[in-house]
């Protein structure tokens, strides 16, 4: 079987735990603290504060932002739950724009007209590791004095051009940019998550929600020489990450920018060895450097979608339909948005095709191969 996704991992992240383990220290520590300088310095960031999933990074990103009960906020349907929860979370409405076809991102385009005067915030998403046209979507949010939080789950080591210079996803671009660590992300903890700001109020804020509102974490505690007692200065939840994980994600990290020219080089060859077949592949604007964690291609006109993903898993190829759309959900039944024909197009009518930095020729030729035959009148 030719996976979706396969994390790289090794006996270098298995020693980092092991040595954690043994250490006696398991929960938040000295590892979160030294993976959070890490990201921060990958991606250019003043700040960066781990926490236990990016779904926790985007609620304490909204909550900064000031999201609370009967505001709005401008983002995607065309995205994983997750961003839409997160907004529904704080009390907030998600108001949903369309997208672009050939990116998957938010459409700049209609962004101003989603914006009334409950609107708190825009959370555009850095689709399957696709930069958005943040160039735009900050010029508008500047505007109407928004803040704009990046969903970029899935885009580290994607990069992009502003001001006529690339940097990373994450420097931030916009006020907050929230990452995830789930194995199917370029890199890994298990589970997960990075906020980055240039803040330095919002970053205090973000790591004492992240334990319960603490204003005083468990690791300093144990390194004074006198008796210290914390205080409960605001309400939080239980959002940490372990040293457990901050262990092995120092070490994903040290591999990131292999991984992302190896999952590149696959990208370009891929649509190399999809061009004489029917589908689509998927478009990388000039101003965007995708990580490509994930490859979705458009099917042509009379190819059944879920008949296609039939024949390639019947050859042993594991795919997944068209990122999900929100408003489809029955969770969201009722929720009132505007028409979004290209969001629900690029769920019924694409695919996502395996990827993996340490793929290897022979398997790609096989997806490709299939995938011809799959298309084939």
């Amino acid at each position: 079987m030719i996976p979706i996704a396969r994390p790289l991992l090794d006996e270098s992240e298995a020693e980092a735990a092991r040595a954690v383990v043994m250490s006696g220290w398991l929960t938040q520590g000295a590892e979160v603290a030294a993976f959070e300088r890490a990201f921060a310095s990958e991606v250019a960031a003043p700040f960066a504060c781990a926490v236990s999933s990016c779904t926790a990074a985007l609620d304490l990103a909204l909550r900064a932002a000031g999201v609370g009960q009967g505001d709005e906020v401008v983002t995607v349907s065309h995205s994983f739950i997750a961003a839409a929860n997160a907004v529904r979370n704080r009390g907030a409405t998600p108001v949903f724009v369309d997208i672009e076809s050939d990116t998957f991102n938010l459409d700049p385009n209609r962004l101003a007209a989603a914006i009334t005067p409950r609107t708190r915030a825009i959370l555009c998403v850095h689709q399957m590791g696709m930069p958005c046209d943040l160039g735009r979507i900050l010029g508008i949010a500047r505007d109407h004095r928004l803040p704009v939080i990046e969903d970029a789950a899935c885009a580290a080591g994607a990069e992009i051009m502003i001001d006529g210079a690339w940097s990373k996803i994450g420097r931030p671009h916009g006020d907050i940019a929230c990452f995830s660590f789930h194995p199917r992300k370029v890199i890994t903890t298990g589970e997960g998550g990075m906020l980055t700001t240039a803040n330095p109020e919002w970053d205090a804020s973000f790591r004492a929600w992240r334990q319960h509102g603490m204003d005083l974490a468990a690791d300093a505690r144990h390194g004074v020489a006198s008796v210290v007692f914390e205080a409960y200065r605001s309400i939080g939840l239980n959002y940490r990450m372990t040293d457990i994980q901050a262990a092995i994600g120092r070490r994903q990290l040290d591999r990131l920018a292999g991984i992302v020219a190896s999952r590149r080089r696959l990208a370009d060859r891929y649509g190399r060895r999809l061009a004489g077949t029917s589908v689509a592949p998927p478009a990388e604007p000039a101003f965007a450097r995708s990580n490509w964690q994930s490859y979705s291609v458009r099917l042509p006109d009379g190819v059944d979608q879920r008949g296609f993903m039939q024949a390639l898993l019947d050859r042993g190829i594991a795919t997944r339909r068209g990122i999900m759309c929100a408003h489809r959900e029955p969770s969201y039944a009722g929720l009132p948005h505007p028409p979004l024909p290209k969001s629900e197009q690029a769920q019924d009518r694409c695919v996502l095709l395996p990827l993996f930095a340490q793929m290897t020729d022979a398997e790609q030729d096989q997806v490709a191969e299939a995938v011809g035959e799959a298309c084939a009148p």
